[in-house]
C-alpha cells in the first residue's frame, strides 16, 4: 500500500508503531559499540535507522532521518516522515531508561500525527493534529494548574547553564523528544534547551506535535520556525506554558552565554 496525502491519521498512526515496533526488534539485536571513525554514531543507531525505514518507505513515505539524511517519497508529494530512530543512544548505550524512536508524519500544514516510544520501558506517546494526544493510550488532559512562575518550575534541560536561572529544581535527562513528552504529561513543568542550535528537526519534532496537542507551547528561543525539513538545520527549542516560555526566553541568555536574536 502506498501511502499519500489522503490517507487517515488511524493508518498513519498504525504504520508508525509497525516501524517503531522493528527499530525495537533491531535495538535488541544490534551493537552499541561506536562506528568506526566516528566519536558519536553507534551500530544501534544505524540498525535502527535501517528498519525504520524500511517500513516507511515500502509505504512510499519521504524520510527526513538523523543517521541517513533525506529519502525522498515516491511521488513529489508523497508526505514525509521525521525520524529519529534512536533519541538518546547514550543513554541507551549506558543502560539508562530514557531512550526513544521518535517519528512524526509532516504534510503541507506542518506536522500531522508523532509517535514516541520509550524504547526501554514501551511507554508510547501519539498525537494527531487537532485531535490531541495519549500516553499509552489515555488521553494526556491539561491539568487544573499548570506552574507559570520559573522560581516554582521543575525544568528539563539540555546542556547546561552557566549561571542558576532561578528554577525551583532541574534535571538533565538525554532525550528531547523524551523530554517534551514528560512536559505534556505534566511531568515536569518545562524544558529549556542551555546549548546554542545543538538539535535537528529530528530530536523535537515527534514530541512537539504531542506537547502542542496536550496545550503546551513550544518555540525556538529565537521564535524561529521550528518546523523545518533540513538536514542541516539546528534550533534551540524551549517549552512550557506560555508565561513560563517566555520567562526562560529571557533567561536563556544568561544561561548559554548568547544573546537572544529578534524581536522578543
Amino acid at each position: 500500500m502506498a501511502y499519500h496525502h489522503g490517507v487517515d491519521d488511524v493508518a498513519l498512526l498504525a504504520l508508525l508503531s509497525w516501524a517503531a515496533d522493528d527499530a525495537a526488534e533491531a535495538l535488541k539485536r544490534s551493537s552499541t559499540a561506536l562506528v568506526a571513525g566516528s566519536a558519536s554514531q553507534h551500530h544501534s543507531d544505524l540498525a535502527t535507522d535501517r528498519a525504520v525505514l524500511a517500513v516507511l518507505q515500502e509505504a512510499g513515505l519521504g524520510c527526513l532521518s538523523e543517521e541517513s539524511g533525506f529519502r525522498p517519497g515516491v511521488s513529489d508529494d508523497a508526505l514525509v516522515v521525521v525520524v529519529d530512530p534512536l533519541d538518546g543512544s547514550t543513554n541507551a548505550v549506558a543502560q539508562i531508561p530514557w531512550y526513544a524512536v521518535s517519528l512524526c508524519v509532516v504534510d503541507a500544514a506542518g506536522p500531522r500525527v508523532s509517535l514516541v516510544r520509550n524504547l526501554a520501558t514501551g511507554e508510547e506517546f501519539q498525537a494527531v493534529r487537532g485531535a490531541g494526544a495519549t500516553c499509552n493510550g489515555a488521553a494526556l488532559l491539561s491539568p487544573p494548574r499548570r506552574v507559570t512562575v520559573l522560581n516554582e518550575a521543575l525544568v528539563l534541560l539540555s546542556g547546561h547553564a552557566k549561571v542558576h536561572l532561578g528554577w525551583r529544581q532541574y534535571r538533565a535527562l538525554g532525550a528531547l523528544a523524551l523530554d517534551l513528552c514528560a512536559v505534556a504529561a505534566g511531568r515536569a513543568d518545562a524544558y529549556l534547551d542551555c546549548s546554542v542550535d545543538a538539535h535537528g528537526v529530528w530530536d523535537y519534532l515527534g514530541g512537539l506535535l504531542v506537547a502542542r496537542e496536550a496545550g503546551i507551547e513550544v518555540h525556538d528561543v529565537h521564535g524561529r520556525d521550528l518546523v523545518i525539513l533540513d538536514h542541516g538545520a539546528r534550533r534551540t527549542p524551549v517549552a512550557g506554558p506560555a508565561a513560563l516560555c517566555q520567562q526562560l526566553r529571557r533567561a536563556w541568555a544568561d544561561g548559554a552565554g548568547a544573546p537572544l536574536r529578534g524581536a522578543e
